[in-house]
């Protein structure tokens, strides 16, 4: 599949962007795209294309953060790093049972019955529920996951007729 994650390495995740400099001793404007705020707790270290950052300290700032980084020591150093994308690897928590993109894509499919139906290469989103897409175009909605083992398998159970592999057309005969 192209366009898509690769899941040969480690992952890693964009958790936010340095927006600008504030003030004159190297703080900038963070905005997260994640709802985990240890990621800006003091010692945690996010990854750039210019290397490791490690935060020394951060408070809320008008619906963003304050951050200072160690390896940003003043304004001009700040001003350097404008618009630089934040990663880190995936936090692992056993006791959330968040379904994340990133543990989705690329697992393979099995029914309660054991069958397995293909790999998943997309995540759609859709109003009533959002659609796992596998391989072969069929899509299953997400909340027939019932388990799940990230980018390994996922397992679903599913309604009789869901993932059948003919369509049955208007004279209830398979093609």
């Amino acid at each position: 599949m192209d366009g898509g994650p690769h899941l040969d390495g480690p992952v890693i995740l964009e958790v936010g962007r340095i927006d600008k400099p504030h003030g004159l001793h190297g703080e900038v404007v963070v905005s997260l795209i994640t709802p985990r705020l240890e990621r800006l707790a003091p010692g945690s270290v996010l990854q750039t294309d210019r290397g490791d950052l490690t935060v020394e300290s951060s408070r809320p700032h008008q619906h963003r953060f304050l951050v200072r980084f160690h390896q940003i020591p003043d304004r001009d150093a700040a001003d350097a790093w404008r618009s630089v994308v934040l990663s880190a690897h995936p936090i692992v928590d056993p006791d959330d049972d968040t379904l994340w993109l990133h543990e989705l894509v690329g697992a393979t499919v099995v029914d309660q019955h054991g069958t397995l139906h293909g790999t998943v290469v997309a995540l759609l989103d859709n109003p009533a529920s959002d659609l796992l897409e596998l391989a072969d175009g069929r899509l299953i909605p997400l909340v027939f996951v019932v388990d799940h083992e990230p980018g390994v398998s996922i397992r679903v159970d599913v309604p009789p007729g869901l993932l059948d592999d003919g369509f049955v057309d208007g004279s209830g005969e398979a093609t």
